[in-house]
């Protein structure tokens, strides 16, 4: 299956949610928004929402500074 994460074509094994897949690349979800196929999903539903082929995926990650 292969979805589209940051512009760039990534292969999953398998179907995953938002939250599994932010675990598995060592991303702490506090840090970063999400938006799914063009829309930002409240952080509560990234258990429920399930990756499928094709999908769009754009993780920003908050960055401090100054």
């Amino acid at each position: 299956m292969k979805v589209i994460v940051n512009g760039k074509e990534v292969t999953l094994e398998q179907p995953t949610s938002i939250s599994n897949y932010l675990k598995s690349k060592g991303v702490e979800p506090q840090t970063v928004v999400v938006e799914h196929n063009y829309s930002v999903p409240d952080r509560e539903k990234w258990e429920e929402i399930i990756l499928n082929d094709g999908d769009n995926l754009e993780i920003v990650k908050f960055m401090g500074g100054g």
